[in-house]
């Protein structure tokens, strides 16, 4: 009969995640604990006549778990692989070997399960304010008990892991550069070029190496004959490649180009890993309208989630918080309102820092900009009367920009309440928008297309048509509009996505890959030095 292990089945899923490294050997440690203590067995995946063809099973999906941008080596496959071969070769096995290889296998598919819906890391310990994937309906040890004995371990596994458009694609594209790696195209360098950049119709000793990396990436079509010179369809093979790496698609090859180049395949696996990684600290979306920022790749996407289908609908560029001074923070939060016509009421870092020392300098910019001062009672006061940049030193006023054209936040405000008080915006400086690179802000997000996002946010509103939005934003007179439903926005941060069946890699402006990139490797450290006695214990023990 098939019970589940009662010690580990009492530990909720969001705490055994939030244990980190410790949680294999901890599982292992406590599921073998409470088979001696209580009675009950964990699941049965070895007998006297050797392991089960569930077990065999089970061990090749984990095997595999490189497909799903995970280490096998955390679930220690090998030693499990070893017990297969070990056991199935013996005539008897004791009873207390076949419970500790029983109680290993299932921490090892126990661990696994978790890491595919929650993630291996949590975003908390990253600085990133996400909220937590709920795991009040997922019981990790009922669906392990139910998949064996239904003989449906494979497709538990997989729809353990987010079930979405983008987490598949991440999973083929990351399939594709796997195969890549150590391929001899990128054995060797590409000649330097010529004068520090190639344009156009310049001679390049490296044409054929060049052709052969974008063929194989998938910017240029295979068997497609290599010019003698830098050009045809090989300077359109660039601009695709140029295209999917987050720079202008203008054909020449600069430093930047050159560098995107070079990376390797193995370089670009690990960054489809951590984009696999972060997709599962998502909890699943709830149907309607939701609105997601990507940070380096500096876009904003709408999408309509409903009948278990996610449609896509506004795309725009964004300009983000500063990569050196202002980052913009990673969290979720839910969009309540649109302010027209907004006042921008200035950050208290920004006056101390910038505002203050440059009335100090120049007192006309106090009107230029149309300044006011506010005073803890809520009263206006029109002009810079003397002794006023003292009293808004001293936090005594605070100080306030009113609606036109000079307003740093254009002529709408997008609000979602949040401890960072960051919120969307539009811009007095919309040429902006054109740099490739665009992390220019304080760690507010500007929009380059504020009334379409506005149409669809208020989508459901028939009393504000498009028309009616652009005479708001217009109109000079500030408004909020209180949306009647709440509309969920993430702050994301992904090197790596799909965009219309091909793969995009974006730069890691904030170095937020090397932080996770590191978390991961730790914790795998951890595991395998914590894990590593109790499997001596529990796969290699004499009968």
């Amino acid at each position: 009969m098939l019970v589940r292990s009662p010690l580990v089945s009492a530990v909720p899923a969001s705490r055994l995640r939030r244990w980190g490294a410790s949680a294999a050997c901890l599982a292992i440690v406590l599921t073998a604990a409470s088979a001696h203590s209580s009675g009950s067995e964990p699941l049965s995946w070895f007998g006297r006549g050797g392991p089960t063809p569930a077990a065999r099973q089970a061990v090749a999906l984990l095997s595999d778990a490189a497909a799903e941008g995970l280490e096998a080596r955390d679930y220690g496959v090998k030693e499990l692989q070893e017990s297969l071969e070990n056991a199935g070769g013996a005539s008897e096995l004791s009873e207390y070997r076949i419970a500790r290889l029983d109680a290993a296998l299932t921490a090892a598919l126990r661990r696994y399960l978790v890491d595919l819906r929650f993630g291996r890391v949590d975003p908390h310990r990253l600085g990133e304010k996400y909220t937590s994937a709920s795991g009040s309906d997922f019981d990790p040890d009922l669906l392990l008990q139910s998949a064996v004995a239904e003989d449906r371990l494979a497709e538990t596994l997989r729809n353990a892991a987010p079930r979405s458009a983008q987490y598949d694609s991440l999973r083929q594209a990351l399939a594709s550069y796997r195969r890549l790696v150590g391929h001899p195209a990128w054995q060797q360098e590409l000649p330097p070029l010529p004068a520090g950049k190639l344009t156009p119709g310049q001679v390049y000793a490296g044409t054929s190496r060049l052709a052969e990396r974008l063929s194989l990436l998938g910017d240029l079509p295979a068997e497609t004959a290599v010019p003698p010179r830098y050009e045809g369809k090989l300077v359109d093979g660039i601009k695709s490649f140029q295209e999917r790496h987050g720079m202008a698609p203008d054909g020449v090859i600069g430093r930047e180009t050159f560098e995107q180049l070079k990376v390797t395949p193995e370089v670009r696996v690990e960054q489809l890993e951590l984009a696999l990684e972060r997709l599962r600290w998502m909890p699943l979306l709830p149907a309607g309208r939701i609105v997601v920022v990507n940070v380096p790749e500096f876009m904003l996407r709408g999408y309509l989630v409903g009948d278990g289908r996610i449609e896509p609908g506004p795309a725009m560029r964004v300009i983000v918080g500063n990569a050196r001074r202002t980052r913009t923070p990673l969290f979720d939060a839910q969009m309540r309102a649109i302010e027209f016509s907004p006042y921008w009421n200035v950050p208290p870092s920004i006056t101390r820092g910038e505002t203050l020392p440059r009335l100090r300098r120049d007192p006309g910019y106090f009107d230029r900009q149309g300044f006011e001062l506010v005073d803890s009672e809520g009263r206006v006061i029109s002009g810079l009367p003397e002794g006023g940049l003292d009293a808004l030193e001293r936090g005594q006023v605070r100080i306030r920009q009113r609606p036109g054209a000079a307003n740093a936040l254009g002529d709408i405000k997008f609000v979602f309440p949040n401890g960072d008080n960051i919120y969307f915006h539009h811009t007095s400086s919309p040429q902006l928008f054109k740099r490739d690179r665009r992390d220019f802000s304080h760690g507010c997000i500007r929009v380059e297309a504020p009334a379409e996002l506005a149409q669809f946010v208020l989508g459901d509103e028939r009393e504000w048509p498009r028309e009616r939005i652009v005479q708001a934003m217009r109109k000079g007179r500030s408004m909020t509009v209180r949306l009647t439903e709440t509309i969920p926005v993430r702050i994301a941060y992904d090197t790596a996505a799909v965009r219309n069946g091909r793969v995009h890699f974006f730069p890691d402006i904030y170095g937020r890959d090397r932080v996770l990139r590191d978390a991961l490797r730790q914790r795998s450290i951890s595991i395998r030095a914590d894990a590593s006695p109790a499997m001596a214990i529990g796969l290699k023990a004499a009968n």
